[in-house]
């Protein structure tokens, strides 16, 4: 992977990450169709630490207001039902699922899932299912009205992204809209939650990357965290704008069109369901 590749990858994850679309399956079809093979699971990690720290700028007043006031009531300084340290809470719950699922499906993760089969699929299905959610959901329920049973559900929603294709915004959201949130504080919360796990997964594919430099190139994949920080904090204020007044229809019909599109091209041998690893394809290139 060179710096051009590593900047286009940066974009593609900038502009697709906080979309319902799914950006692990948007950098494995263009990393496959630049050949250059897999970028990888960690490349997709990592270059996330970058989409969230977006998300930590974007929503820097309402992360303060919750760990405050979280911190606080553990003290009886703030009373234990507040909303905001409520939400604290179930940012916490809803955050187990993924990581869970993350170390006992690392391997079918970073392998058999990234399939570009699984992949389309997956855009398919959870585009249609986010498509009859916006549908069906009603609109009367806000980040306050909260319990525990919501929290955990998120939580699942959420885990579903460990599956390239299924997208963490599409996931949540679409839980969110069929247990009656509004658009926007479905969307909200969906950034919001994603922040330990992102951080959590990220930091821990960094370490190991960097413990195995040879497993991931770490001088691109830096640069497209950088270029994926900068385009993503542009589309986060996009994006929660347009929510506020548009459906997630335009979101749905996409997912579709490119996982039948995906499939077709796998059918027809253009595209190579399981492309050899980046960093494999450098070695290769390089003999």
């Amino acid at each position: 992977m060179g710096i051009f590749e590593a900047i286009l990858l940066g974009i593609i994850q900038g502009l697709t990450e906080f979309l319902p679309v799914s950006s692990s399956a948007h950098l494995r079809i263009a990393s496959e169709l630049m050949g250059i093979g897999d970028a990888g699971a960690a490349f997709t990690a990592i270059t996330q630490l970058g989409t969230e720290a977006a998300v930590v700028v974007f929503f820097w007043r309402d992360i303060t207001r919750i760990i405050g006031r979280w911190f606080r009531s553990l003290s009886g300084a703030v009373p234990r039902r507040d909303p905001d340290a409520l939400l604290g809470w179930w940012i916490i719950l809803g955050s187990v699922p993924i990581v869970i699922g993350g170390l006992l499906f690392e391997d079918a993760i970073d392998h058999t899932l990234r399939s570009l089969w699984f992949v389309a699929t997956a855009l398919i299905v959870f585009g249609l299912l986010l498509g009859w959610a916006d549908r069906v959901g009603k609109q009367d329920l806000t980040l306050k009205q909260m319990g525990w049973k919501h929290a955990l559900v998120y939580g699942i929603a959420q885990a579903m992204a460990l599956i390239p294709g299924v997208s963490r915004s599409g996931g949540t959201i679409t839980a969110g809209r069929l247990m009656g949130y509004t658009r926007e504080q479905a969307a909200r919360y969906s950034f919001l939650l994603a922040i330990p796990a992102v951080f959590g997964s990220g930091g821990y594919k960094l370490v190991k990357a960097i413990g195995d430099p040879g497993s991931t190139p770490m001088g691109p994949t830096l640069i497209a965290t950088v270029v994926a920080f900068v385009i993503a904090l542009v589309v986060i204020g996009v994006f929660m704008k347009y929510i506020s007044r548009g459906s997630f229809m335009p979101f749905v019909i996409y997912r579709v069109a490119l996982g039948v599109l995906i499939l077709v091209l796998l059918a027809t041998g253009v595209l190579d369901a399981n492309g050899a690893p980046a960093a494999a394809a450098a070695v290769g290139s390089a003999q």
